[in-house]
């Protein structure tokens, strides 16, 4: 399965590539409108979201700076295998400018932050949320280090919903962590077979 997979990916153009990504991002959202209609009144999950807060700036981004730079050393330290996505977030991010990047990041980060913390984490929980979440990052399941990676990334963003009650605070820190991880990739050493990338998107 795992080489089906990856066969799949590296069939696919650079523009199906990102057709694939903005569609899944899209299909995110319309799961968490049905999904607010369904399980809140008036859409009051939205009411979790507030700009004016502070701890945006304070928690939201330092801890997204924490987590790039954790994961930045990881992969300097650890065998490149541990980080083999099949070379996905590589060619999401390579060759991407700086303003592509950062509407990728921004898109992933609110669509999969509403879904995740503000809807599923909100009714089932943060362990549960945190396994869906590590879940549909498919390509994940195939590398043990990648998906334990992942699962703990979730449960650590929702600490931080859990802590500040505010979704933008967790969009912030999402996107933060796309973001330079997006940067590093583009910007890193010439790439090689064996390396493949960090977590993200």
């Amino acid at each position: 399965m795992k080489k089906k997979y990856f066969e799949l990916i590296n069939g696919l153009t650079d523009k199906d590539l990102l057709f694939h990504l903005y569609m899944t991002q899209f299909i995110l959202c319309v799961i968490s409108i049905l999904l607010g209609f369904i399980f809140f009144d008036h859409l009051s999950y939205l009411n979790n979201i507030s700009l004016k807060d502070f701890q945006i700036i304070t928690i939201g981004v330092p801890a997204g700076i924490a987590v790039v730079l954790a994961d930045i050393l990881l992969m300097k330290w650890l065998p490149s295998s541990y980080y083999d996505d099949g070379g996905l977030n590589e060619r999401i991010f390579k060759n991407r400018n700086i303003f592509h990047i950062l509407f990728i990041a921004l898109i992933v980060a609110f669509s999969e932050e509403l879904l995740f913390r503000g809807i599923i984490q909100t009714k089932l929980g943060l362990i549960l949320a945190s396994i869906i979440f590590a879940i549909i990052h498919y390509r994940y399941l195939f590398n043990w280090f990648l998906f334990v990676n992942i699962v703990v990334l979730s449960f650590f963003i929702g600490l931080i919903f859990v802590w500040t009650e505010n979704l933008a605070v967790t969009i912030a820190m999402h996107f933060v962590i796309d973001f330079l991880l997006g940067v590093y990739i583009k910007f890193r050493r010439p790439f090689r077979e064996d390396d493949q990338g960090g977590v993200a998107p």
